[in-house]
């Protein structure tokens, strides 16, 4: 089972022995690779409809892992209950939908849940409610694949609300990685906000906060 690059920065963000659940699994790559390779024993394999389900069951059986992963039915944690797992991977939805499940899941502010969190889209969004909802990013990283960037969070309940600017919305932890997926990634991120700002001028608008951006964007991304 070979994972590709955004699958497989997923894949190295979790932690050993744990009781892993992958929402949203689609075809169970990752449980099934984490398996194999040892990094977990058993897994469960949710997703919202029955028909990723099935393509999951196709890969479990062929893996021979029916006995390992159980693969459940869920609109993203609704259908886990507390004390279930401790460590959770969501890749491959949109930043809003993944903020929705972290909001209505009461049970995930817990200091023991590890978060395993690649957006689609609307990271800022999905930074601004991890902060709001007291969990912590203690990571970030950078998956290139192809042509394409994907960023993955890993984070942590710690209790107390973040204070955060909108700055640290925008990029997060990004500026402290050396490595050349993130600097592609605040590059393109830069460009961005660059453009916002070149729209304003020409509108004859001022924004002092979003000048202020640019140029912090412009220092890490070089």
């Amino acid at each position: 089972m070979q994972l590709d690059d955004r699958l497989s920065a997923v894949a190295s963000l979790v932690r050993k022995n744990k009781r892993f659940a992958d929402i949203g699994t689609d075809h169970a790559y990752l449980p099934v690779f984490l398996i194999k390779n040892r990094i977990i024993d058993n897994a469960i394999a949710a997703d919202l409809r029955r028909g990723p389900l099935e393509n999951a069951r196709e890969t479990v059986e062929a893996h021979n892992l029916t006995d390992k992963i159980e693969l459940r039915l869920s609109d993203g944690l609704d259908n886990f209950s507390d004390n279930e797992i401790d460590e959770i991977a969501v890749a491959g939805m949109g930043g809003l939908l993944i903020s929705q499940f972290i909001e209505r899941t009461e049970w995930l502010k817990s200091k023991d849940i590890h978060l395993i969190l690649q957006p689609m889209t609307h990271t800022e969004e999905l930074r601004k409610t991890l902060f709001d909802n007291g969990f912590v990013i203690d990571n970030e990283i950078v998956a290139e694949d192809g042509d394409k960037l994907y960023i993955i969070f890993s984070a942590y309940y710690y209790g107390d609300a973040t204070t955060y600017t909108e700055l640290d919305l925008i990029v997060g932890r990004l500026p402290l990685n050396e490595d050349c997926a993130s600097k592609k990634y605040l590059a393109k991120v830069y460009l961005k906000y660059n453009k916002k700002l070149i729209a304003l001028q020409n509108a004859d608008k001022e924004c002092e906060e979003l000048k202020k951006t640019v140029e912090v964007l412009k220092q890490w991304q070089l």
